[in-house]
């Protein structure tokens, strides 16, 4: 595993009540806690900011840490649980991962994205747990300089999370169907019929 990715969790008394250390290479991560009470897990380099957690998303400190002074534009993507797929009502939908693994590919995309755009910061969240209608599951948020980097930036992040991201997803319709679904390039195999790891 690589060892930015690793949960810290000897270090978390050390940790202070935010609940993040310093990795060797001053990349940041949270301890790595399980279920609806856990802090979230986090890596903070310099520009980027990728996070999962069981609590509902603020867009407002994900647009807080976007900002910067060099930037002009600022865009933020919110992914928002609507009531219905394909004309079925939606019971249900929650998500679930393997948290090493999905920070692993958030800080690529964005790393890769920061290069690619020009961008000044690029900030990725994606909850875990039940996410109930018209609450976000996703929050994408980018800076630049200029607004034509900061809309294509945004918009490639968001399309290679959805491409790429080990982010296993279950929507349950009100009638009973429906079941997991994987991101495009993500396989569904290693999620059990119950949804553990």
């Amino acid at each position: 595993m690589n060892e930015n990715l690793r949960a810290f969790s000897d270090n978390a008394t050390a940790a202070g009540s935010n609940g993040i250390v310093a990795a060797p290479n001053q990349t940041y991560i949270s301890n790595a806690g399980r279920g609806v009470d856990s802090k979230p897990w986090v890596i903070e380099d310099g520009p980027i900011h990728v996070s999962l957690t069981h609590h509902p998303l603020d867009v407002q400190a994900t647009i807080s840490f976007v900002k910067n002074p060099r930037a002009g534009a600022v865009v933020l993507f919110a992914g928002t649980t609507r009531d219905n797929t394909a004309d079925q009502a939606v019971a249900s939908l929650s998500y679930t991962t393997y948290p090493a693994l999905a920070l692993r590919t958030m800080q690529s995309i964005a790393s890769s994205m920061l290069a690619a755009h020009g961008l000044t910061a690029v900030s990725i969240t994606h909850r875990l747990g039940l996410v109930p209608v018209e609450e976000e599951s996703i929050l994408v948020a980018v800076s630049a300089p200029h607004r034509q980097a900061a809309w294509k930036g945004g918009e490639e992040a968001l399309e290679m999370c959805k491409r790429r991201l080990e982010v296993w997803k279950n929507e349950v319709f009100e009638d009973g169907s429906g079941g997991w679904q994987a991101n495009q390039g993500v396989s569904t195999e290693t999620i059990s019929r119950d949804g553990t790891e």
